[in-house]
């Protein structure tokens, strides 16, 4: 047996005969004593602790038949995955945010009656496959367009019950208008969750995200989101720049005085402002991040994420992760029905990759598909949780997506950090 070639290996910094092995391919982790990274090398494990070390995906028969069965596994979980679409609703807005990512495309563009029948005529075609799906609701802000919600997911969930099939929705909103009333109507139609935005403290937040007579969104969205946690699941998200990501944790002593306490709370993360794309960026704004590898946005996700769980909130775990456009079942629509792979990309048309009414074109080539299987990526030990990165990002940066958006440098820089953290925080709060 052989280590596999996705783990990484790390010293124990409170015990110098331990290592921690994470398998970045399982998601695994385990410490083990020096004398058994000896006994590996020399082949002396015993049965036991063979197959465990082989369960938890550290040990491999041969380490070329690893990546056959890693290609066959991440083929095969895209043939099973369900149906999952980001529907644009809108591209109207109550908020007049300083840095808004669809930029100039903003105004009052709404899914149409027409389009949104086609849209459900696409998903009822995935039904039929015994797909279910899963939704989630954007705009501009989606809750302006609430009867169309209404309309989409009842005969939705309809479809689906006739199939035996599942029909579940969320929505990402500004939270302004997530009021309980509106969320008591719509839980009956399966409303999942709801990711709100909340940019710091008020100050901050009222800042970047006025509303467009320019009075402040902070106050309403706490009262929305303190009014429905306890009966819908909230994603609480934050969009930080290099000058103000250190006032983020106020926020979170905040949310905890309000009552919005973690167990009120799925999950928060705290993301750096992405600049849009130049077609459509707002001309006052150039604050935002271009790649993940910048120094000042490794030392933030390391100080923000460990300021989130050190206050018992939860956050995403470092798990094996794919962009949805590696997923030929997840689909971008747009309000007049035109479809994408990446909501980054709304609105390139060299991106667009059908509609409701025609199907899907071949889109390998315009996204890329492929461009991780090379000899660099496929033999990177951080494969499973980057894929190639992000390809926004380097078609951002460099107009073009020929080549990876990699991500060795952040890696290299924060996992050992984001996994001591998991172990500190999780064991304090008497996980397993």
């Amino acid at each position: 047996m052989h280590l596999s070639k996705y783990i990484k290996i790390f010293p124990c910094k409170d015990n110098s005969e331990y290592h921690l092995l994470y398998s970045t391919k399982k998601a695994s982790k385990i410490l083990l004593h020096e004398s058994t990274l000896q006994d590996i090398q020399q082949g002396d494990l015993s049965p036991e602790d063979q197959k465990t070390l082989t369960d938890l995906g550290f040990l491999v028969p041969d380490t070329k038949s690893e990546q056959e069965e890693f290609l066959r596994l991440v083929q095969e979980g895209d043939e099973k995955k369900d149906f999952n679409a980001i529907v644009v609703l809108n591209l109207d807005c109550n908020l007049a945010c300083s840095y808004c990512f669809e930029g100039t495309m903003k105004g009052r563009h709404y899914m149409s009656l027409n389009t949104a029948d086609l849209f459900m005529d696409f998903t009822k075609g995935y039904f039929a496959k015994g797909k279910s799906a899963h939704i989630d609701f954007y705009g501009g802000e989606p809750l302006l367009s609430f009867d169309m919600i209404k309309y989409i997911s009842g005969k939705l969930k309809a479809s689906a019950e006739k199939l035996d099939l599942q029909y579940t929705f969320g929505m990402i909103t500004n939270g302004t208008l997530l009021t309980k009333s509106r969320v008591q109507e719509l839980l009956p139609l399966n409303l999942r969750d709801a990711k709100v935005t909340l940019d710091g403290l008020k100050e901050n937040h009222d800042r970047f995200r006025p509303f467009r007579k320019g009075s402040g969104s902070f106050d309403i969205i706490i009262r929305n989101i303190r009014e429905v946690c306890e009966i819908l699941t909230i994603q609480i998200g934050g969009n930080y720049t290099r000058k103000n990501f250190r006032d983020f944790p106020l926020l979170l002593d905040f949310l905890i005085d309000q009552g919005i306490t973690p167990d009120k709370v799925d999950m928060i993360k705290f993301d750096p402002v992405t600049q849009a794309s130049r077609e459509f960026a707002l001309p006052d704004f150039r604050d935002g991040a271009e790649s993940t590898n910048e120094p000042w946005i490794i030392d933030a996700s390391i100080y923000l994420r460990e300021e989130i769980l050190k206050r018992g909130f939860d956050t995403p775990r470092i798990t094996p992760s794919r962009c949805a456009i590696e997923f030929k079942n997840d689909f971008i629509v747009n309000h007049d029905g035109t479809l994408y792979k990446c909501p980054a990309f709304i609105g390139q048309k060299d991106f667009q990759v059908g509609d409701v009414i025609s199907g899907i074109k071949d889109y390998a080539k315009s996204y890329n598909l492929a461009i991780w299987k090379t000899d660099k990526c496929l033999e990177c030990e951080y494969l499973p949780l980057c894929f190639g990165g992000c390809r926004f990002m380097k078609h951002l940066r460099d107009g073009h997506i020929d080549d990876i958006d990699c991500r060795k440098s952040y890696l290299d820089a924060t996992l050992e950090k984001f996994l001591t953290q998991e172990i500190t925080y999780t064991l304090k709060a008497g996980d397993n």
